[in-house]
């Protein structure tokens, strides 16, 4: 085996053997995996050591966003029962923190080149994709992440993920670049505002694209709207009027749907004296924050629904996305070399036509040049297969040129559709000196590929029926058709994913 298909295997293998101690259910989709990188490998899309299972994370994830000072390193504090977050008025953390358990009792803060370096995390090779965005940031990785492990067991089998404040815009375009990246990861997204700011003045613009980019998504689901700090209010006793307004400024920008809280923590909580203005807020609080803490809690259910999901959207991407993406740069690709050979190809010919009716030849009906005539001996065909030969390696070069041509705009067309792999490099493979340019399939595209991606469609059914009958029973039967017991929590994770 390849020494790339071997660290591939290894790492397939680990993932294996934990999932089979933590989620029997999840243990069959990595074989899905595997088909998928069968397949991509055979058209390029992946190369080297690398596999989708190892694109997505296998732990719950849930993030955190807001704008500074919206009580998000608070509300963790409160959660984990521990003070590992810095909190106050000022911007305390301005990096991307994934917090994860450790069964140290000591907590500790590691360097953002830990998460970049270690496929088990969300931000595995996150340095280049910041440098396709900006330039020269990709080595300063450490200004943007960092890792914080804590003994906690409420963050046994997951992952919490708090974000900087989103006012500074110094970084705005990296900054987005990771936050779209972990919205699309993440299982639960808690978006977090201040209830002393809810104005739609103070919404800054990488928090509007935020809530733009969340209207079209089709997991709107996962996003949980929280007005935090809402005691603040407490002295003009009109909490439903402040909630108003924010609802409003959310809905100038297109959200009119989703689930919305007030909450605040009650270990940072204004004093308010009036007993009964105190119980309206409090009660508000504990039914909001108890919701909330719930979904948080079921985030290993959701877990297994958003793995099961990104078998089936990559198996669908294949086929019907990145297929087409490429087959469409194919037929540009053929356009523009046989525009190029008429060209070039055809211009050359016309000289050299030229040339021979001013030199006299062509008379009559000897439509042959003196060079080409009988007992001319070898030099005429040298000199024929010398023609021929540079107008193969014109062809040739056209073919080059015109598939560098296309590889920006093909580039930029799957980015912008969040396609994985590198279609590109099918597309590449596919305009070899060794393939006719009049295939319309891209190369290592055919009736295995499309009957392996067909029955990986067909196994993500059966999985999600699976993951039903665990946690539904239609028939009201005793007995429910999945003896299994729900999924236990991740334990050690950190020493034994991937």
């Amino acid at each position: 085996m390849h020494p790339a298909g071997q660290v591939i295997e290894a790492r397939l293998q680990h993932l294996e053997t934990h999932l089979e101690q933590e989620n029997p259910i999840l243990l069959s989709t990595v074989q899905g995996f595997r088909i998928l990188d069968e397949v991509a490998f055979r058209l390029g899309l992946l190369e080297g050591d690398n596999s989708f299972a190892t694109q997505i994370p296998w732990w719950p994830l849930i993030s955190i966003l807001g704008t500074f000072s919206a009580g998000k390193s608070t509300f963790i504090n409160h959660y984990i029962e521990n003070t590992l977050q810095r909190s106050g008025n000022q911007a305390v953390d301005d990096k991307f923190t994934v917090i994860c358990y450790s069964k140290e009792a000591t907590a500790h803060a590691l360097p953002g080149v830990a998460l970049d370096s270690d496929p088990r995390f969300p931000f595995y090779q996150m340095s280049d994709e910041i440098e396709k965005v900006a330039k020269g940031e990709g080595d300063r990785i450490d200004a943007y992440l960092q890792l914080k492990t804590c003994p906690s067991e409420k963050l046994r089998g997951k992952i919490l993920i708090d974000s900087p404040g989103f006012d500074a815009d110094a970084q705005r375009t990296s900054t987005l670049r990771i936050t779209d990246h972990i919205i699309d990861l993440s299982d639960l997204v808690l978006v977090f505002f201040d209830a002393r700011h809810p104005e739609p003045g103070a919404m800054q613009d990488t928090l509007s694209h935020l809530i733009e980019r969340t209207i079209h998504r089709n997991d709107t689901g996962k996003f949980l709207y929280i007005l935090n700090q809402i005691d603040t209010t407490a002295r003009e006793n009109n909490p439903e009027d402040v909630i108003a307004a924010w609802q409003r400024a959310l809905g100038e920008r297109g959200l009119t749907a989703g689930r919305f809280y007030a909450v605040y923590n009650p270990d940072a909580a204004v004093p308010i004296e009036d007993e009964a203005l105190r119980n309206r807020y409090e009660t508000k609080r504990d039914i909001d924050l108890d919701e909330i803490h719930s979904r948080m809690e079921e985030v290993e259910i959701e877990r297994a629904y958003r793995i099961v999901g990104a078998l089936e959207k990559t198996a669908r991407d294949i086929e019907e996305r990145c297929i087409p993406l490429v087959t469409s740069a194919l037929e540009r690709w053929r356009k523009r070399v046989m525009l190029g050979d008429a060209i070039l190809i055809g211009g050359l010919l016309a000289v050299l036509l030229i040339l021979s009716l001013n030199a006299g030849y062509w008379q009559g009906f000897d439509f042959a040049p003196p060079w080409l005539a009988t007992g001319g001996g070898l030099l005429p065909w040298l000199l024929l297969g010398l023609l021929m030969l540079g107008l193969s390696a014109i062809h040739f070069s056209v073919r080059t040129l015109a598939a560098r041509s296309l590889l920006g705009g093909l580039r930029k067309q799957a980015s912008k559709a969040g396609i994985k792999g590198n279609p590109a490099n099918t597309f590449l493979r596919s305009t070899k000196p060794w393939r006719s340019m009049f295939s319309k399939r891209p190369a290592g595209w055919g009736r295995k590929s499309r009957r392996q991606l067909h029955d990986v469609l067909q196994s993500t059914d059966t999985y999600i029926q699976t993951l039903n009958d665990q946690f539904t029973n239609p028939s009201g039967s005793e007995k429910l058709l999945a003896a299994e017991s729900p999924p236990q929590p991740v334990d050690q994770a950190l020493d034994e994913v991937q």
